[in-house]
């Protein structure tokens, strides 16, 4: 047993594990000529230069069709050059380094940062099965939160703009809005590259394409909400739990997201914990989880983000852990990250965590469990920083 621990607390272990995962993944998919999220986002530049509708299915190309915004293009342009498998496996390999290196930027122990990377590395692995964007779109959010606790407005307000012209997503990084100590400098630069990011596409089109680009991308992601609550490998959220368990496929999303925003705002009451880090912390974690439980657009590969937040989460919390944290962690890791891999049962997975969206649950109850403890706990002022 001791030599199991040190073996599962050693940085190189943990650092070839995180890697070789999701190495092992990309390269079984590539393969057997399965990178069909890879040749989505080819086709995003590509159409972009070519002024073709990023958002029209291209069944000669790829199946499904895009979701991401225009910017979103120019991330994958470099790849564009590069016959498709080594560029699917290139891209896989860079979202694994951007969050490995965002997660060795927290503001925590060394050792728990490297036990962050060894509790999701399993998940990472699930997102680099589909080829995903999820891990950066992760560090994204990351980052966001490191920036403006470093003073570094600017840039936090680079990723926030950039992630939400991608993928929307990233727009949850005004969640630390509060911890900044330059607001008017945020604003500001939220604001200039607000229009520098809307801009930059058209240098690579037109701006009168670029301007229906993002039309069309609205009108994509309306269709796509519609068929996502339809879907049972789409909406793994509350709503979709909420929909499938008691069979009521009507449900308004509003009438949960709108619940959810108000208990998440409830988190901010604490004015006095807004500069102590463990507070910061259970903020970001809860925005993680957020981001995805309460998502439609959902799924399994989606769930590194949430996985980060459960992690980052068990790692903020009072020593010694409790053993009812124990057990939110455990059926964390069995029942949202092991259950699509071949290490659990397949007909429970088939007839029971696919079809109810039970892959959320574990996420959505720790979630409640931050927020509470985001209004009871005692912080305490603490000075652990990591400059970048």
């Amino acid at each position: 047993m001791a030599k199991l621990y040190k073996l599962f607390t050693n940085k190189l272990f943990i650092s070839i594990l995180w890697f070789g995962l999701s190495l092992f993944a990309v390269l079984k998919m590539v393969l057997a000529h399965s990178i069909n999220n890879y040749l989505i986002y080819k086709y995003t530049f590509i159409n972009l230069l070519y002024r073709h509708n990023l958002y029209t299915p291209q069944p000669q190309f790829y199946n499904d069709s895009n979701h991401y915004g225009p910017l979103f293009a120019l991330l994958i342009a470099p790849f564009t050059l590069l016959p498709d498998g080594v560029a699917a496996i290139f891209w896989t390999m860079l979202n694994a380094i951007v969050l490995y290196k965002a997660v060795l930027l927290l503001p925590l122990k060394e050792n728990h940062r490297y036990a962050i990377l060894l509790i999701c590395a399993h998940e990472l692995m699930t997102a680099s099965y589909s080829v995903q964007f999820n891990p950066i779109m992760t560090s994204i959010i990351l980052l966001s939160f490191i920036f403006i606790r470093n003073g570094k407005d600017f840039w936090a307000a680079l990723l926030i703009i950039a992630g939400t012209y991608i993928k929307l997503y990233g727009i949850v990084g005004l969640a630390f809005f509060f911890f900044s100590d330059h607001k008017i400098k945020l604003i500001l630069s939220l604001i200039f590259w607000s229009v520098v990011l809307f801009v930059l596409p058209m240098v690579f089109s037109s701006p009168a394409f670029v301007v229906q680009c993002y039309k069309d991308w609205y009108l994509s992601l309306s269709e796509k909400n519609a068929h996502n609550e339809f879907s049972t490998m789409q909406d793994i959220s509350v709503m979709g739990m909420i929909r499938r368990i008691f069979n009521y496929p009507q449900l308004s999303n509003l009438l949960v997201i709108l619940p959810g925003m108000i208990v998440f705002a409830i988190s901010y009451l604490r004015f006095k914990s807004f500069k102590k880090l463990n507070y910061q912390l259970l903020i970001l974690a809860s925005t993680l989880l957020f981001t995805v439980i309460f998502s439609t657009g959902s799924e399994s590969p989606t769930y590194i983000i949430a996985f980060v937040g459960v992690a980052i989460w068990f790692m903020n919390l009072e020593r010694p852990v409790k053993p009812f944290e124990i057990f939110l962690l455990i059926f964390a890791l069995v029942i949202t990250s092991l259950s699509p891999s071949d290490l659990f049962p397949r007909f429970i997975n088939r007839e029971y965590i696919k079809p109810y969206a039970l892959k959320a649950l574990p996420c959505f109850v720790i979630w409640l469990k931050i927020i509470y403890e985001t209004l009871t706990r005692e912080f305490k002022r603490e000075t652990t920083e990591v400059a970048i």
